[in-house]
């Protein structure tokens, strides 16, 4: 083996170990018993200080303008808006579902990328958004009643993380990644906290200190699941096309509803005309790097699952 091939071989393992990780972060969202809005305050108040400790990090802010730390922190509280709702869907409904609303990500960033980078609309980016509709259809008659609520959260959540998407494939690579990340994170973090305060969020009640399960939990989400796999993907990006990466990242919903029957049994809570509209939402994501194959550059690596 050359070692071209060698390095491309360790870089798909790489990354598809970055989005096994990143599938875990829904599993972890069920087990910790925190509120939506404390667990993502604590996730992005761990990862900030983690962050504190790069001197790479130090020296990127020092380079960064002020006006893209604004924009920086603009999309951070746009971050800070998915985690918060995608936790949430987790917490009205489960896992499978959270993800599963997850998995329309791709759709609405074909959507909305056109209007953000300025770029003319691609017909078969409608024709992706489409064929998803009946998969919708079915995902919602898949699910008990009462977890509707939890399917609207988690398709505002795939909102979100198209918007900020598309802006930090605009932005990102004007500024050193990591520092960019704690950016985001940071601000994200002191969003939270303001809202924290306000009577309507719990008036304080999510900074208060963690069990020590939910710590040791907290601290896998913050460590093992966004900083490890976001080092690891940045990596693997040298050596992947944005193809090879576009389709390892879409199978993280895949990952996550797998662990999630495995290890939190919710096939029980949904039926079969559930998993068909994933397996249609699923076909169709997985359909649109097929359809956009000329993409010339890998996207930044999403330290923000």
């Amino acid at each position: 083996m050359t070692p071209a091939a060698a390095a491309l071989r360790r870089a798909q393992w790489q990354i598809h170990l970055c989005v096994l990780l990143w599938g875990f972060t829904a599993i972890l969202g069920k087990l910790i018993s925190l509120t939506a809005l404390s667990l993502v305050w604590w996730r992005m108040l761990l990862v900030t200080l983690a962050l504190l400790l790069l001197p790479r990090v130090w020296r990127g802010l020092r380079a960064l303008p002020l006006r893209l730390a604004a924009a920086y922190a603009g999309i951070g509280v746009l971050v800070a808006l998915h985690w918060l709702t995608f936790y949430g869907a987790i917490k009205l409904a489960n896992a499978s579902v959270a993800v599963s609303c997850i998995a329309l990500g791709p759709v609405f960033l074909s959507l909305v990328e056109p209007f953000i980078a300025g770029r003319r609309f691609d017909p078969r980016e409608l024709l992706l958004g489409v064929l998803v509709v009946p998969g919708v259809a079915l995902v919602v008659g898949g699910v008990p009643r009462g977890m509707h609520l939890g399917i609207a959260v988690g398709v505002s959540s795939a909102l979100l993380v198209a918007l900020f998407g598309a802006l930090n494939k605009r932005l990102v690579e004007r500024a050193d990644p990591l520092t960019v990340t704690f950016v985001e994170l940071g601000v994200g973090a002191a969003f939270l906290g303001c809202a924290a305060l306000l009577p309507a969020f719990g008036g304080g009640a999510a900074f208060a200190l963690p069990g020590p399960r939910d710590a040791l939990l907290l601290g896998v989400l913050a460590m093992a699941c966004t900083l490890l796999p976001f080092a690891l993907s940045l990596v693997a990006l040298r050596s992947l096309s944005a193809f090879q990466a576009q389709l390892a990242v879409n199978l993280e919903p895949v990952y996550a509803i797998v662990l999630a029957v495995l290890l939190l049994d919710e096939q029980r809570e949904l039926g079969l005309a559930f998993y068909a509209g994933v397996a249609i939402i699923l076909a169709a994501v997985f359909l649109h790097p097929w359809l956009t194959r000329t993409t010339p550059t890998p996207p930044p690596p999403s330290a923000l699952a």
